[in-house]
């Protein structure tokens, strides 16, 4: 388990309206890890097809938590979608947990799926297929050419807000209005 969190971990990146990539369109996504290799992040705001139950019965982890399995399991990002992200508060410590910053952590290893199932995991906890990756320097790119903003991650947004509303919420943390942005950008 790391320890530290790295440089931009635990910021949400914010689409801007100009960003064209159909993959991150309106996409709120949560970095867990940065540095000088890259980056990695899990979208939190679009649900995927599949609910916890669908991964609990692929995984053969039974749960009788109905309310559990019904849970809407997200599309965490265009890479890696086969594998699961788990994104959770709390201080317990998994096989694979990177703490990304305080009381936020990501785990992607199996004994927290089956945690969950036993009614013994995290108290709040989203869980992804997928991940979104920037190679070395390819987030600072995007970010110096106005793709995204960012704003630090806060618990409510990540554990309590809808996730058709997380979009324009993470923007008005900072005050920005995505609305009255142009979905087009230029350059002077």
């Amino acid at each position: 388990m790391q320890t530290d969190p790295t440089p931009l971990a635990s910021q949400l990146l914010i689409a801007l309206p100009a960003l064209s990539d159909p993959n991150f369109a309106r996409a709120v996504t949560l970095i867990c890890q940065h540095d000088g290799d890259g980056a990695m992040g899990v979208m939190v705001n679009r649900v995927s097809e599949y609910t916890l139950g669908d991964v609990f019965e692929q995984m053969d982890i039974t749960s009788a938590d109905a309310l559990l399995c019904a849970q809407p399991v997200l599309a965490g990002g265009p890479v890696h979608p086969e594998r699961g992200f788990v994104v959770h508060d709390g201080s317990r410590s998994f096989d694979s947990t990177l703490r990304i910053g305080d009381d936020l952590h990501v785990t992607t290893s199996r004994d927290v799926l089956e945690a969950m199932a036993r009614g013994e995991g995290p108290e709040r906890a989203l869980v992804a297929l997928g991940c979104a990756g920037w190679g070395a320097g390819q987030l600072e790119s995007e970010l110096t050419e106005n793709t995204w903003l960012t704003v630090p991650a806060d618990a409510e947004l990540l554990f309590a807000l809808p996730l058709e509303a997380r979009w324009n919420a993470a923007a008005e943390r900072i005050g920005v209005d995505l609305q009255r942005l142009a979905d087009y950008s230029g350059h002077a």
